[in-house]
């Protein structure tokens, strides 16, 4: 950075990071400081906050640009360099771990205050990146600031508890006891929360909202999408977010992977400048792959965030032209009250479908939805075909992976949820037809940043009159689709096709 040759070794630290916690490129890095206005570099008053530092990058980049920019203002290389790292850029490392990787980054050793630090003028070891070992506030088994699980997090001390500084304080003001002209960084995602499997419970939008009421100029970070639909403990966040019209700019990743190479990170990413001065329309800009769809709009015309411009206006055609909508007559989990791993006994007067096939299954042990026993069914796996939920390499999405029909007197475990019930064949055919449709798998594929299919994922999509078959034709001329309307969902979603035993395939 400064013309000082270091090699940290930072294989061993990054061995032992949270598989929650996403290191950023510093290539992101630089497209996430580039939304910031350029005179901040040329600053030297400006100060700059990562709460959540990892390996440093986003400090060690932030210098870079503070270096060249502050040259003519402080011409002696030495004392550029004091200034900058002392008064200018700060940081809260994420563990012990990270403290260590960060002042190896940005300092060129691991004490700020060592022999090989850069900067002079530390008199400790952290200098201006600091880390606190803290614990956890449990109450009724979960801490009262994160929510993290106490029978998963309450550790002896040798093991690390996940307990972040920056939101396990009601004053955050004290951990340097200043105001910031910018925050900005890349925060844990998530902890797990307990439950069954990989269960965990997203923590990223506690950075957002702890970093919001410090109140600085700028703010901007980069976490999942999966807030755009809400749903596990973001419902209140997400209405925050779309109605604050401070937000000058979003920047969506459709596919984790692009901007994070070999990240998994389910329903894309994104990252935004929050603007204190600001309020107006959000400049959105989507990349998909090799496309990208810019608009400006406000964030808070629909209840949930829809990407583009283009799916926004057919929404607006379809609720001005419907009533009801299919998320009042999908199933919840558990139609029938059979966990995913409930399976057959060896003997019963129902039929069951569950992930390994078919089996026999007793009426009498069913104490839910005994009314959709004698009628006919279609279900969808709550699964999607799409790996969490992301578009394929062609930026295109197929959504449903299974849709089938169960007969009178067969029914299902929660590995599926009904999307519809009749009391004839035609009906359940007519169902299977419309949803086989681009049109509808486009609209359930604007709520879906996730790999779960839900009954909230039908929110958009117009309930048919089941008596008559449906396809993308018919549904374009019915809701006035343009051809450009019609190109979109075309590009977006791939085809489906049925086949003879009343399954979907492609």
């Amino acid at each position: 950075m400064i013309n000082v040759n270091y090699n940290p070794d930072v294989l061993s630290c990054l061995a032992n990071l949270s598989n929650d916690e996403v290191f950023t490129p510093p290539g992101l890095v630089n497209d996430i400081l580039d939304l910031l206005p350029l005179d901040l570099w040329s600053n030297q008053n400006a100060k700059f906050l990562d709460p959540v530092s990892k390996s440093g990058v986003f400090l060690r980049e932030m210098a870079k640009r503070l270096m060249e920019g502050l040259e003519t203002q402080i011409p002696n290389k030495q004392d550029r360099i004091n200034h900058i790292f002392s008064k200018q850029l700060y940081g809260i490392a994420i563990t012990d771990l990270t403290a260590l990787l960060s002042r190896r980054s940005v300092y060129c050793s691991k004490t700020a205050n060592g022999k090989y630090s850069i900067c002079e003028t530390f008199n400790d070891e952290q200098g201006n990146i600091r880390y606190k070992r803290m614990k956890h506030t449990w109450q009724n088994g979960k801490c009262s600031y994160c929510g993290a699980s106490q029978e998963v997090y309450d550790r002896e001390d040798a093991l690390e508890t996940y307990a972040y500084n920056f939101i396990h304080t009601d004053t955050p003001y004290n951990i340097f006891n200043m105001k910031f002209d910018v925050i900005v960084g890349n925060p844990p995602y998530q902890l797990s929360d307990g439950g069954h499997g990989r269960s965990a419970k997203p923590l990223y939008h506690k950075f957002i909202q702890q970093a919001i009421k410090l109140n600085p100029k700028y703010l901007s970070m980069i976490v999942p999408d999966r807030w755009f639909a809400g749903g596990k403990g973001l419902n209140e966040f997400r209405d925050q977010m779309l109605n604050d019209k401070r937000f000058r700019k979003i920047v969506d990743y459709t596919s984790a992977s692009d901007a994070f190479p070999g990240a998994d990170v389910p329903g894309g990413v994104c990252y935004f400048l929050w603007d204190k001065s600001y309020n107006g329309e959000t400049e959105i800009e989507i990349r998909n792959g090799y496309q990208i769809d810019i608009s400006i709009r406000y964030l808070n015309e629909f209840d949930t965030f829809i990407r583009y411009s283009t799916a926004a206006d057919v929404i607006k055609k379809v609720r001005a032209n419907s009533k009801s909508f299919m998320s009042n007559h999908v199933s919840s989990r558990k139609p029938f009250g059979l966990a995913t791993n409930e399976r057959p006994k060896s003997r019963g007067d129902l039929k069951l479908k569950y992930y390994g096939g078919y089996g026999r299954y007793p009426s009498n042990l069913i104490t839910v939805g005994s009314e959709l026993i004698p009628l006919w069914k279609v279900i969808t796996s709550k699964t999607s075909y799409d790996h969490a939920g992301q578009p394929d390499k062609e930026g295109k999405r197929r959504v449903f992976s299974t849709l089938e029909i169960l007969k009178p007197n067969e029914i299902c475990t929660e590995t599926y949820i009904i999307v519809g019930s009749f009391s004839s064949e035609r009906e359940c055919l007519n169902l299977l037809s419309y949803l086989k449709t681009k049109f509808t798998r486009f609209l359930v594929s604007q709520l879906s940043f996730s790999q779960d299919i839900t009954k909230d994922r039908f929110a958009f999509v117009p309930l048919q009159d089941f008596s008559e078959s449906w396809t993308d034709e018919k549904l374009n001329l019915k809701y006035g689709l343009t051809l450009e309307e019609i190109s979109f969902i075309d590009s977006m979603i791939r085809p489906m096709e049925l086949s003879k035993n009343s399954e979907v395939d492609e």
